[in-house]
């Protein structure tokens, strides 16, 4: 899973008593998060949305690793 925001000083709670606060607006969660925060970091240097961002990111992670696939929701608040 991996989250993309344009903002600064988000923090996220996922629900399980974790609060996160990402660096540069990206983080990956999960079995696979390094590599779609990984993905996510190069393509945030590129003039894509973060929603752009969010799908190659997991696209990437999915191609890497087994327990990621390219199923994708976006959820836009």
């Amino acid at each position: 899973e991996v989250m993309v925001t344009p903002y600064k000083n988000q923090v996220y709670n996922l629900g399980t008593g974790d609060v996160l606060e990402p660096e540069d607006g990206i983080i990956g969660i999960g079995s696979c998060g390094n590599y779609a925060l990984a993905a996510a970091k190069v393509l945030a240097e590129s003039d894509m949305n973060a929603e752009d961002i969010a799908r190659k990111s997991i696209k990437v992670a999915s191609d890497i690793c087994v327990f990621t696939n390219n199923n994708v929701t976006v959820e836009k608040v």
